[in-house]
């Protein structure tokens, strides 16, 4: 684990400039941060039309390949970024198990459960950040195991609660919040502690508590690393402290970045967005004078079907801007749909950093386990197309 987490983070360190960007304010840069030093990437990314764009984005191992011969350590690190797949054999749900759970959701949580019931240590279960408590649905009817659900929204905790109860499963949820000592009162050293996609200073509080009261076993899959109280980056392990890197809370976006599971609908409602935005910053650099990026409130996806012209007007409502008199909204629309293929075509190059960063950060984790007496793995639960957020660590206390 410390060796890989060594070349993870040789390659991030070493590769700054090329993944420390914002492809959306890049794409309107006049010079791009490798421009001398890598004529030859420059070349090749000018050559791609927006089908050999949607091309790589979509297969993730052909943009490796081409990109590995700007970047030679790719050659090394893909293949450390290859996680073992934890193999499903299925579990056998009694009625009413998967009620009220939606069906990419279903997968998920059947997948980590399966896993979890496979390297089950200890008689009871700790659901942390429960929600409704699906999860802990399954581990209670597979194991018929006591399941504590520890969920900060109270109004979760009744209607989680009340479906346990109907179905006559040995859950009890606790209201709380995660971040105060009076959540240790969840904790005995009796559980196995889980958390499917519990965001950022979520999860790695629960990776201190487990350690702090001994737990047998622990088994999380991180989401929304930059959910995060500080300003940067507090590494968990000794070892991640001594890195170089210091990682911002828009670093720890980037491997959130790879959506699969969207559908072309998202992507289109994506792509007309960010034409749109992109569009009127150029509007107001020529029109207003504007030259540094105005940041716009979140729009209503219904809004976008009422052009790019009223989009513009409701932005400059919005950032209480005067726009003159005519201008021609069709140009900047233009300007915007080349600046969205510019802005994809940049977002390749951070694209191949994505997977490392995000197993520099759940080596961290695997790390900060192992230094407190855990035996560690990390591996797959699932396929990419589930959910991109795949990474499984499970920890179990050395005897």
């Amino acid at each position: 684990m410390h060796s890989k987490f060594i070349s993870f983070d040789t390659f991030l360190s070493s590769h700054q400039e090329y993944w420390r960007l914002d492809p959306f304010h890049l794409c309107q840069a006049s010079t791009l941060p490798w421009y001398r030093a890598k004529p030859n990437l420059n070349a090749w990314l000018n050559s791609l039309d927006s089908s050999s764009i949607q091309s790589l984005k979509s297969c993730p191992s052909k943009l490796v390949e081409e990109m590995e011969r700007f970047f030679p350590m790719l050659e090394s690190i893909k293949h450390l970024c290859v996680l073992p797949q934890y193999q499903l054999g299925g579990l056998d749900l009694p009625k009413g198990a998967d009620v009220g759970i939606p069906g990419r959701k279903l997968t998920q949580i059947l997948a980590m459960g399966e896993a979890a019931l496979d390297y089950h240590e200890g008689s009871e279960w700790l659901e942390w950040c429960a929600g409704k408590g699906f999860l802990g649905r399954i581990l209670s009817s597979q194991s018929q195991q006591k399941v504590t659900s520890f969920e900060w929204q109270n109004s979760l905790c009744i209607n989680g609660q009340a479906e346990a109860d109907k179905q006559s499963l040995n859950m009890q949820f606790v209201q709380g919040d995660a971040f105060s000592d009076t959540s240790d009162h969840v904790f005995n050293s009796c559980q196995h502690a889980v958390a499917l996609h519990a965001c950022g200073d979520l999860h790695t509080e629960l990776l201190r508590k487990v350690s702090q009261h001994a737990l047998p076993a622990v088994s999380i899959s991180p989401c929304c690393y930059h959910l995060i109280q500080s300003e940067h980056y507090l590494p968990l392990s000794e070892r991640a402290k001594q890195s170089k890197l210091e990682l911002s809370k828009s670093d720890l976006r980037i491997p959130l970045q790879e959506t699969v599971t969207g559908g072309e609908r998202v992507k289109r409602h994506r792509q007309l967005e960010m034409t749109f935005r992109l569009g009127l910053c150029q509007l107001l650099k020529t029109q207003v004078g504007i030259k540094q990026y105005i940041t716009v409130p979140s729009i209503k996806k219904s809004q976008l079907a009422e052009g790019f012209k009223a989009f513009c007007l409701w932005a400059a409502a919005e950032k209480e801007i005067k726009l003159p008199t005519p201008i021609d909204f069709g140009h900047y629309q233009q300007q915007g749909e080349a600046l969205y293929w510019e802005m994809e075509k940049l977002s390749l190059v951070q694209q191949v950093f994505r997977r490392p960063l995000e197993l520099w950060l759940a080596l961290d984790r695997g790390m900060y386990l192992q230094e407190q007496g855990y035996q560690v793995d990390i591996s797959q639960f699932c396929d990419k197309q589930v959910t991109p957020r795949n990474i499984l660590i499970h920890g179990h206390k050395r005897n």
